[in-house]
C-alpha cells in the first residue's frame, strides 16, 4: 500500500504541475478582463500537436540529441501557439471588450469548437502519437515493492517548476509584470496612467498559450498520446486547478494544479480509475458551492 501511495503521488505531482501550467492562463485572463478563456484547453490541444510536428521535423533532417530536440521543439511550439493566443484574443475578445458579460463567453465557446474541427479537419479524428524520448528511470525500494520515477517525469517537473519560476520573475520585477498588475487592479486607471491596456491584454493571452504551449510539450513527452478532443478535458481540469487554488492567482493556480493532480491519481490508484475524471468534476462543483473563492484567491469587493 506505501508503495502505491508514493508511486501515485509522484504520478500526482506530475500531472499535477502541467495543470498548473495551464491554469495559469485561465487564472492570468481571468484576472486582468474578468472573463473565462474557454478557448484555452484548445490552444493545449494545438500545442501538442505543434510539438509533435516539430520533433518530427527534426528527426527527419537528422536530429537526435535530446537536448537540442526538446529545445527545438519549445522554442517552436511556445511560439506558434503564443501567436495563437494573440489571435484568439484579438478575434474573439477584443471585438466584444464593451459588450454584455455573456457575449465573449459564447464567442470563446464559439471558437473552442472551431479550433477542435480545425484540428479534425486538418490532421485527422484518429489518436496521434509520438515515441518516448527519455528512457530510463530511478527505482526505490518501498516495503515489498518498489516506486519508479522516470527520467521523464523529471523532466516534467523541472521544467513545469522553471517556467513557473520565469513567468513569477517577469510579472513581479519586470516593467510588463508591473504593466500587467496595474491593468488587473485597475484597467481605466492604467490605461490614464498612459499604459496600453489593449496591449497588456494581449501580451497576456500570448503568455496564457505559452505556458499552455509548455504543458502540451510535456504532456505529449509522457504519454506519448493525444487527439483533436484531448483539450477539452484537460480544460476543464485545469479551470479546475485554477478555481481551486483561486482564480486571479498565480501561486493558487500552481497550487491547484498539484493538489487536484495528487488527489485524481490517488482516486485512481486507491478507488477506481474509471471514474477519475467524474471525482475531479465533482471536486469542482464542491469548490465552487463551499469556497468559490479557491484556497488562495480573495472575495471579490464592490467597487463604490
Amino acid at each position: 500500500m506505501d508503495g502505491i501511495f508514493l508511486q501515485q503521488m509522484i504520478n500526482g505531482l506530475t500531472l499535477g504541475a502541467v495543470y498548473g501550467l495551464i491554469a495559469i492562463g485561465y487564472t492570468m485572463v481571468y484576472g486582468i478582463i474578468g472573463m473565462i478563456n474557454f478557448a484555452h484547453g484548445e490552444v493545449y490541444m494545438i500545442s501538442a500537436y505543434l510539438s509533435a510536428i516539430t520533433l518530427a521535423l527534426l528527426a527527419f533532417f537528422g536530429l537526435e540529441s535530446f537536448p537540442l530536440l526538446i529545445l527545438g521543439t519549445l522554442l517552436f511550439t511556445i511560439f506558434v501557439t503564443g501567436m495563437y493566443g494573440w489571435v484568439i484574443e484579438r478575434i474573439a475578445y477584443k471585438p466584444l471588450r464593451n459588450s454584455t458579460r455573456l457575449a465573449p463567453l459564447i464567442s470563446a465557446i464559439g471558437m473552442s469548437l472551431i479550433l477542435q474541427n480545425y484540428v479534425q479537419i486538418s490532421q485527422g479524428a484518429r489518436q496521434q502519437g509520438v515515441p518516448t524520448l527519455l528512457d530510463g528511470a530511478f527505482r526505490f525500494h518501498v516495503g515489498e515493492g518498489f516506486v519508479q520515477l522516470t527520467y521523464t517525469k523529471v523532466f516534467i517537473l523541472i521544467a513545469a517548476f522553471v517556467g513557473m519560476g520565469v513567468l513569477t520573475y517577469v510579472i513581479q520585477h519586470t516593467r510588463l509584470g508591473r504593466m500587467c498588475r496595474a491593468t488587473q487592479q485597475d484597467r481605466k486607471m492604467a490605461s490614464i496612467l498612459g499604459i496600453n491596456t489593449d496591449r497588456v491584454i494581449s501580451y497576456v493571452f500570448v503568455i496564457g498559450a505559452a505556458m499552455a504551449a509548455l504543458a502540451g510539450v510535456l504532456i505529449t513527452m509522457n504519454y506519448g498520446t493525444f487527439d483533436f478532443y484531448a483539450g477539452f478535458v484537460i480544460g476543464i481540469k485545469a479551470f479546475t486547478a485554477a478555481v481551486l487554488g483561486g482564480i486571479g492567482s498565480l501561486p493558487g493556480a500552481m497550487l491547484g494544479g498539484l493538489i487536484l493532480g495528487v488527489a485524481e491519481a490517488q482516486f485512481s490508484g486507491m478507488v477506481n480509475t474509471d471514474y477519475k475524471d467524474v471525482f475531479s468534476f465533482a471536486l469542482l462543483v464542491l469548490i465552487l458551492i463551499f469556497r468559490p473563492q479557491g484556497l488562495l484567491g480573495r472575495p471579490q469587493v464592490a467597487k463604490v
